[in-house]
């Protein structure tokens, strides 16, 4: 049975005209009661402008493009490659645009649900998230459950550079089954990544990480530290790992408290290029050289880090064209994967930036 304005009306204990004002913003409302009528139409699941079951089979020419930082180049070349699908005309040359929205979380859960909650209100013809997930299995069930929604009612679901979805309760352990993941192989980059220094001779390697609570963070991680206990060398790995933001700052930061830490160290691998710009600036200013003194790498090969001086050793991670595979799969131009899942290989880009540590 559809759910109705005035069930709305009746959770939340307001009067029907009040849902309207809510949801038309255009009338004062307190914040309060703004935020109990919101609570109540997400948890009846409430489609606004008609009938659930009316909407079901309809969509609009809106697609959700879900982002953590859009100012982030990583998440900017991603969304401008999705928008560059989603824009052009079907084959047979009618039209077939799409309006893109942009939608920029700023990595706070609370925003990315409600995001999804107005996608689902706008009937959404897809909706593509980017990037790395939140650590949280209360917050990963809540997801799963929205995007379930949004895909029983006819919106496609894409996860760009995300794992895949965990399943809601209830769900009985599926997943939405139109949700495809183009997943990156970030646990592989990483420890090939680290196998290449180790390789050079490097035996005293800092490692800065991304926030913990990030699954990116935590699968990079894992690649660094797999390459070093192959090598013996795993005792002291957590004395030599330091987390931050995915910024210039934090690894600024971060590259004068590892060599706090460990004033002999020979290379410092940061888990992204922003990072590993503020590790070269960090180690200027402390008058030691890259690589001569202490080799950098990187992750993701933004288009900055060829132009760094040195050249970032870094991983490179397809970006646009993953970006642009999760436009077509959105607009159902491109068969999806067997199974959903596609893993994207990270390839090791060796540049200038690393060298073989200075003789003792």
């Amino acid at each position: 049975m559809a759910v109705t304005l005035a069930d709305v009306a009746a959770r939340a204990q307001v009067s029907s005209a009040t849902v309207s004002r809510v949801l038309s913003g255009n009338y004062p409302v307190s914040e309060a009661t703004r935020a109990r009528v919101l609570r109540a139409v997400d948890e009846l699941d409430y489609v606004l402008n008609g009938p659930a079951s009316a909407l079901a089979a309809a969509t609009s020419d809106l697609v959700g493009i879900l982002v953590n930082d859009i100012a982030d180049p990583f998440f900017g070349i991603i969304a401008g490659a999705v928008q560059s699908e989603i824009g052009g005309r079907l084959p047979n040359g009618r039209g077939g645009e799409k309006l893109a929205v942009v939608c920029n979380t700023g990595g706070s859960p609370e925003r990315e649900l409600t995001y999804l909650t107005l996608l689902q209100r706008q009937r959404a013809a897809a909706v593509v998230l980017t990037g790395g997930a939140v650590e949280d299995p209360e917050h990963a069930a809540a997801v799963t459950a929205k995007l379930g929604r949004l895909s029983a009612a006819g919106t496609r679901v894409v996860l760009c550079g995300r794992p895949p979805l965990t399943a809601a309760p209830g769900a009985d352990g599926e997943a939405p089954p139109a949700a495809v993941t183009l997943a990156f192989d970030n646990q592989g980059g990483a420890q090939r990544l680290t196998e290449h220094l180790l390789a050079l001779g490097h035996r005293r390697i800092g490692y800065i990480a991304g926030p913990a609570d990030r699954t990116t963070t935590r699968y990079r991680l894992e690649g660094h530290l797999a390459a070093l206990a192959a090598a013996g060398l795993a005792e002291g790995a957590k004395r030599l790992t330091v987390h931050g933001l995915y910024d210039r700052a934090s690894g600024y930061d971060a590259a004068l408290e590892l060599l706090r830490r460990s004033p002999d160290l020979t290379a410092i691998a940061a888990a992204n290029d922003s990072i590993a710009l503020g590790v070269c600036a960090a180690l200027r200013d402390r008058g030691l050289r890259i690589p001569e003194d202490v080799s950098v790498t990187g992750f993701d090969d933004l288009p900055f880090s060829v132009d760094a001086v040195p050249a970032l050793t870094t991983v490179r991670l397809p970006l646009h064209e993953a970006g642009a595979r999760a436009g077509r799969l959105a607009m159902g131009r491109e068969t999806p994967p067997p199974g959903g899942l596609a893993t994207i290989r990270a390839d090791l880009m060796a540049r200038a930036s690393t060298a073989p540590p200075p003789a003792a």
